[in-house]
């Protein structure tokens, strides 16, 4: 609301409020234009097409095609495949629902039992490498907001009742203090890196009743890690050995927000529109 006092005149009044209005609609518009407007990544522009053969059925990625990975609302996400083990890391996408299945033959469902939102039914899936590192590329002029996090029914039920090669979390007593956590990190242009740490799974507490496993979809804000162009992806547990961790590697990402970063030119012209709305007050007020 912007408020008037002791004016002159009606006649100077008017004139004095349409110049205003005038501006203050211009510099409005500029700040419509130029306000990041969020996207979301929802993986809803792929087509999975290898059958899941386990409860519910649906469909995954893997890149098997030799694609070397996938653009999904303009951000690439890296995949390698290895055609002599028929395995994969990185990323793939996914529709399966299966939250009963233990093991590494259900690698692609969330434990949540399907996707985030209501628009469509696929989500990403991401397994930790042992060669590349995995990457999600964002386009230039974006910022990434954040995103939905939660873990693969593989990771999931290997931490709650134990596998042939992980701990059961919590051990027998429940009182053990195992952890599994995902830490996101982010590159600028510049080689600056800023990182968030996501607990999928925390058993640390002193009372037993707090331990958990991320079970649902969980919102996971990603904007201290700024102007990043690049994101990467890390897991670790307290279920270690000589070769590496025991737990299953692995989470579930759904709607990826980024925003649209202003053009300097248009900040430029956003601030020259406040300057002028604020030098006709001061002549006003003179």
């Amino acid at each position: 609301a912007v408020y008037f006092r002791d004016l002159e005149n009606a006649e100077m009044n008017g004139l004095f409020v349409n110049k205003l209005y005038f501006l203050v609609v211009v510099s409005l518009g500029l700040l419509a234009a130029s306000t990041a407007s969020a996207g979301i990544v929802d993986f809803e522009d792929l087509q999975p097409a290898t059958p899941y053969e386990g409860p519910g059925g649906g469909y995954y990625w893997n890149g098997a095609d030799g694609t070397g990975g996938f653009t999904s609302g303009g951000v690439r996400f890296s995949n390698a495949y290895n055609t002599t083990y028929g395995n994969w890391e990185g990323w793939s996408y996914s529709n399966t629902t299966d939250t009963q299945t233990a093991g590494n033959t259900n690698q692609y469902s969330a434990f949540a039992g399907s996707n985030h939102s209501d628009r469509g039914t696929n989500y990403g899936v991401y397994f930790e490498p042992w060669s590349l590192v995995p990457t999600v590329t964002l386009q230039p002029g974006t910022n990434v907001l954040g995103a939905w996090i939660t873990n693969t029914t593989y990771a999931a039920l290997s931490m709650l009742n134990g596998d042939q090669f992980a701990k059961k979390f919590g051990g027998d007593s429940g009182n053990d203090e195992d952890w599994f956590l995902l830490t996101i990190t982010g590159e600028d242009s510049l080689g600056t890196h800023r990182s968030v740490d996501f607990w999928l799974a925390d058993y640390r507490f002193s009372d037993n009743t707090r331990d958990y496993i991320v079970d649902t979809w969980t919102w996971v804000d990603l904007t201290p890690l700024g102007d990043a162009r690049e994101l990467t992806f890390q897991l670790s547990s307290s279920d270690t050995n000589e070769w590496g961790m025991n737990t299953p590697a692995g989470f579930a990402l759904d709607d990826l927000e980024v925003a649209t970063v202003p053009e300097p030119a248009t900040c430029v012209l956003l601030g020259t529109g406040g300057l002028l709305v604020g030098a006709i007050l001061v002549r006003r007020r003179r």
